[in-house]
């Protein structure tokens, strides 16, 4: 690019825009809560100008797993676990292309049925370099992240799941 051109750039503030692609996404939120998080909270932090896709995942409890009837769970992190959700999404967002902002949420403690467990929001330039990023977060989150699932049935019995 022309220095002319870079200059440009630069006073009207496109250079944040150009350095984002350059380097990876912006990470604006990342979170470990025992209070509800929601996908269009997190939509609206990742929102950006130069953002043409917006790409949002909400992992939600469910009433059944395996054929039982579910009626709880409850999600358990280890000591370190902000640590390791806030390396993975700053490995994703770093070596991500196209991707303006990411956000991520997961939620630890009692869940009810519908609640969120995992909330990822993704903008990007593009459709496909915002679902790819989004994918890419849930999967890493969900392999890497030491969160144990405490799932309650509804015939009383419970299980431990070593899973995010």
């Amino acid at each position: 690019m022309p220095a002319d051109e870079r200059l440009r750039e630069e006073e009207t503030g496109a250079d944040e825009r150009l350095r984002e692609e350059e380097t990876g996404a912006e990470v604006v939120h990342v979170a470990l809560s025992e209070d509800p998080i929601s996908l269009p909270e997190h939509e609206a932090l990742v929102a950006h100008e130069a953002a043409g896709a917006i790409v949002g995942f909400s992992g939600v409890v469910r009433d059944h797993d395996g054929g039982r009837s579910v009626t709880r769970l409850e999600y358990s992190a280890h000591p370190s676990a902000w640590e390791t959700l806030n390396e993975v999404v700053h490995e994703v967002a770093r070596d991500s292309h196209g991707v303006r902002a990411v956000a991520v949420s997961h939620r630890i403690g009692d869940l009810r049925i519908g609640d969120a467990a995992l909330v990822v929001a993704v903008a990007a330039d593009h459709r496909r370099a915002a679902f790819e990023t989004c994918a890419l977060l849930v999967d890493t989150v969900k392999d890497r992240l030491p969160v144990w699932k405490h799932q309650h049935f509804g015939d009383g019995s419970d299980e431990w799941v070593n899973s995010a």
